[in-house]
C-alpha cells in the first residue's frame, strides 16, 4: 500500500505499538534539542533520572531565549547548561550563536531522522524532511537517555501545493492562509504533509517558515519532502553527506487534502490576538503603526534578511517607526556583515538586535501603550510582547519592510506601482559561511567524570510529584475560557529568568488573572494545599495551546493542582500534565462547563481506580449538588505514569527494573 512520507519515517523508527491511526505508538528519537528557557529543567530532570550520558545520535543544548542577563539568573543558567551538557555527552551552542531552530536547520538537521525538542517550534526541521516534534522537557530528557517518545499515531493532512509564489508574496503568507482554513484548534493528533509540484518552487528557508508556524495549528508536526532543493541547501552548508531523497509514495492516501495554488495567495496577516485571526494585508492597508520587528525562528534566515536589506538599500524607514532586525544565527549575521547588507540595514535607520529569540518572548523591544506593532513572528497571544493590551500583527518580512518604508501597513505587492520598488530576487549562496567555533563538542566518556558542573544558587532541582490520592477532594481555583495558552499560565518576559527556580517562578502562575488587592492564584493554591486539599482548574476549548513550556504543568503541580477539567486540552500540554501527575479530564458534556464556578468544591470519589482502567470519571460538585461526567482520554502508558506519580518516578522505576 502506498505510504505517506510521515508513515515512512514512523515505520522506520517504530519501537512500540502498531501504526494504526489513533493508537499510541513509541518511536526512536535520533536527535534532541533543548533551549535555555526549558533546558535547565530538562537537564536537571535528566540528572535526577540517573540516565548518565545521552544515548541519541545527537543532542544539542542551545542558549537563545534568556540572554538579556538582568541579574545573575540567566548567566547561572548558561554556565550550568554549558557544563552539564558537555559532561552528559551533548553539544552546546553558546549565547549569541543563534536561535536553536535556525542553527539546527543549518548545522545539524538530517532528512528522514526524528528530532524531539523542548520547544514547540521544533517542527521547523520538517523543512528538510525531518519528523521534528515539540515536547516538554521531561519527554526530551527521557529521549536523551535513549527512551522512546510516545504519541498518538496521527492522521495525515495532505496540503497539495501547485503554482509558484508571485513577487512580494512570501511563504509566511502560505502558512497564514492555512491557518485561516484549519485554525488553531481541532487539529490534535494530526500531521501536515506538503506535496505537489509547487513544493519544488520553495527553498528550504521558505519551507522551514511554513513548518515552523505549523505549530500554531496545534498539529503534532509538519513536513516537506527531501529533494534537490534540500540537497542543494545541505551541500551549501557543507553537509551534503546528510542528504537523503525522501517523499511520499505515488498514490499515497491522506485523511484530508487541502489544495493551495501558490500563485493565487496574497499577502496575509494574523491580527490581534491569535495566529488564526487572519486578514489580507490589503484589507488592513493604511493602519497606523509604531513598531516593526523582523526576526524570530520563523523569519530570520539569510534569504529573509537579504530581501529586507536589498529593499532598504538607499532608503530610510519612516521616522515615526522603530524598526529592528534580529538575525536568526551568527552565520546569517556574519555573512551580512561581510557582504555589506548589514550596513544597508543600519543606514536605513534600523536597529540590529542579537541573534536570539528576544522580542518574540517579551525579552525586550516591547511596544508602547496603545500602538500597533508588526512582527514576523509566529505568535501574537495577548501581552506576549511584554506590553499589556498589545496590538500585534504577524506578517511576512516583505510586508514588514514595505510598511516600514511607507509608515503604515502596506501591501508589498503595491510597492512597484507606488514607489517604483521592484522585488529583490534573492538566490541562496552556493556556499554558506560555516563557523562552528561557538558550538562546543561534548567531552569524551573518559574525560566527562572529571568535569565540574557549575550550579549557581538560582539553579534549583524541581521536586517530583506526590502520589495521587484514592479520593480527590478540592476546589476550583480558576475558571477560564477558550484558548488559554501556556503564556497565560506561565508568563515569559521579565519572569522568564525564574524558570530554573520553580518555587520562585510558581509565584506568577496565572499572573494575568490577578486582581489588585486580592490573593494571587499562587497564594490561594498554597493556602488550599496547606489545608490538605487539591487545586483544580476548569477551562474551555484548547486549554494549554502555544509554547511547550512544561512549567505550565510543573509550577501548578508545585502549588498543589491535581486536576485540569476542560472541554479540550492541547497535545503537548496534556502530556506535560500527565508527566507531572496532574490528571487531565475532558467534559463528556461540554454544557457542564457552564454549571461550574470558581471556588466550587469538587470531589472525585474513586480517582485511582478510574485512572487505572476507566474511560470516564464521576465528578461531584459539592457546592451545587450537581454531578457530571469527565472523560479520561488516556493511553495505558499515560495511566501508568499517573499511577507512578509522574514520569520522573516512572522512569526511575523502569531503570531499576531494567538493571536488576
Amino acid at each position: 500500500m502506498p505510504k505517506t512520507l510521515v508513515y515512512k519515517i514512523l515505520e522506520n523508527h517504530l519501537v512500540s505499538g502498531d501504526l494504526v491511526c489513533g493508537e499510541t505508538i513509541g518511536i526512536r528519537i535520533d536527535q534532541t534539542l533543548t533551549q535555555d528557557a526549558t533546558g535547565t529543567t530538562a537537564f536537571l530532570l535528566f540528572e535526577s533520572m540517573g540516565l548518565g550520558r545521552v544515548k541519541t545520535e545527537l543532542s544539542v543544548s542551545y542558549i537563545d531565549h534568556n540572554m538579556s542577563q538582568f541579574g545573575p539568573e540567566n548567566h547561572n543558567d548558561h554556565l550550568y547548561l554549558q557544563t552539564v551538557a558537555t559532561r552528559a555527552g551533548a553539544w552546546h551552542s553558546r549565547a549569541g550563536n543563534g536561535i536553536c531552530h535556525q542553527v539546527h536547520l543549518e548545522r545539524f538537521g538530517k532528512p528522514a531522522s526524528t528530532l524531539l525538542g523542548s520547544d514547540s517550534h521544533t517542527p521547523t526541521g520538517g523543512g528538510i524532511g525531518m519528523l521534528a516534534i515539540g515536547a516538554g522537557g521531561m519527554d526530551v530528557a527521557v529521549a536523551m537517555g535513549g527512551g522512546a517518545f510516545y504519541l498518538t499515531c496521527p492522521k495525515v493532512i495532505g496540503v497539495k501545493l501547485t503554482g509558484k509564489l508571485r513577487p512580494w508574496v512570501a511563504s509566511k503568507d502560505v502558512i497564514l492562509k492555512l491557518l485561516s482554513i484549519l485554525t488553531t484548534k481541532g487539529n490534535v493528533g494530526c500531521v501536515v504533509e506538503y506535496f505537489g509540484n509547487g513544493v519544488a518552487s520553495l527553498s528550504v528557508p521558505q519551507r522551514a517558515t511554513i513548518t515552523n508556524m505549523g505549530a500554531e495549528l496545534g498539529v503534532t508536526t509538519s513536513i516537506f519532502p527531501s529533494d534537490n532543493r534540500t540537497k542543494t541547501f545541505l551541500a551549501a552548508q557543507k553537509r551534503g553527506d546528510c542528504y537523503q531523497s525522501l517523499s511520499a509514495d505515488q498514490g499515497a492516501k491522506y485523511d484530508r487534502v487541502i489544495e493551495m495554488d501558490l500563485s493565487k495567495i496574497e499577502p496575509m496577516a494574523a491580527c490581534p490576538s491569535s495566529p488564526d485571526n487572519i486578514a489580507t494585508v490589503s484589507e488592513l492597508a493604511g493602519t497606523e503603526i509604531a513598531q516593526i520587528v523582523v526576526g524570530s525562528c520563523t523569519n530570520s534566515s539569510y534569504a529573509d534578511l537579504m530581501m529586507v536589506a536589498k529593499t532598504l538599500k538607499g532608503r530610510h524607514i519612516d521616522p515615526m517607526i522603530e524598526f529592528a532586525v534580529a538575525p536568526g544565527s551568527r552565520q546569517v549575521l556574519n555573512m551580512m556583515a561581510k557582504n555589506g547588507a548589514l550596513a544597508d540595514i543600519i543606514a536605513s535607520g534600523a536597529r540590529v538586535l542579537e541573534s536570539g529569540c528576544g522580542p518574540c518572548i517579551g525579552q525586550g523591544f516591547s511596544p508602547a501603550d496603545g500602538v500597533v506593532t508588526l512582527r514576523t513572528f509566529n505568535r501574537n497571544f495577548p501581552s506576549r510582547t511584554g506590553t499589556v493590551g498589545d496590538q500585534t500583527y504577524l506578517v511576512s518580512p516583505e510586508t514588514a519592510v514595505a510598511s516600514a518604508i511607507m509608515g503604515h501597513i502596506t501591501d508589498p505587492t503595491t510597492l512597484k506601482e507606488v514607489m517604483g520598488i521592484k522585488y529583490p530576487t534573492i538566490e541562496l549562496p552556493s556556499s554558506f559561511l560555516v563557523d562552528d567555533s561557538m558550538i562546543e563538542q561534548p567531552l569524551s566518556a573518559e574525560d566527562a567524570p572529571k568535569a565540574k558542573v557549575l550550579r549557581g544558587p538560582t539553579i534549583v532541582v524541581p521536586k517530583a510529584p506526590t502520589a495521587l490520592p484514592e479520593k480527590l477532594t478540592g476546589k476550583v481555583l480558576l475558571k477560564c475560557g477558550d484558548k488559554i495558552t501556556t503564556d497565560h499560565i506561565m508568563p515569559a518576559g521579565v519572569f522568564l529568568k525564574l524558570r530554573s527556580n520553580v518555587p520562585q517562578y510558581a509565584k506568577v502562575v496565572f499572573n494575568c488573572f490577578s486582581e489588585e488587592g486580592k490573593p494571587t492564584f499562587a497564594e490561594q493554591a498554597l493556602k488550599l494545599k496547606a489545608e490538605g486539599l487539591a487545586g483544580m482548574i476548569v477551562a474551555g476549548q484548547s486549554y494549554g495551546q502555544g509554547s511547550s513550556r512544561e512549567h505550565a504543568a510543573l509550577c501548578p503541580m508545585y502549588l498543589g493542582v491535581r486536576a485540569v477539567i476542560a472541554k479540550t486540552i492541547e497535545r503537548i500540554h496534556k502530556a506535560n500534565l500527565i508527566n507531572f501527575a496532574i490528571v487531565p479530564i475532558e467534559f463528556e458534556d461540554p454544557a457542564d462547563y457552564d454549571r461550574i464556578g470558581t471556588d466550587d468544591d469538587l470531589e472525585i470519589e474513586n480517582l485511582l481506580q478510574a485512572v487505572k482502567n476507566a474511560e470516564t470519571v464521576n465528578v461531584a460538585n459539592k457546592t451545587t449538588g450537581i454531578d457530571f461526567t469527565g472523560k479520561l482520554k488516556l493511553s495505558q502508558r499515560d495511566r501508568d505514569i499517573l499511577l507512578s506519580a509522574g514520569l520522573l518516578n516512572y522512569t526511575r522505576e523502569k531503570n531499576k527494573t531494567s538493571t536488576k
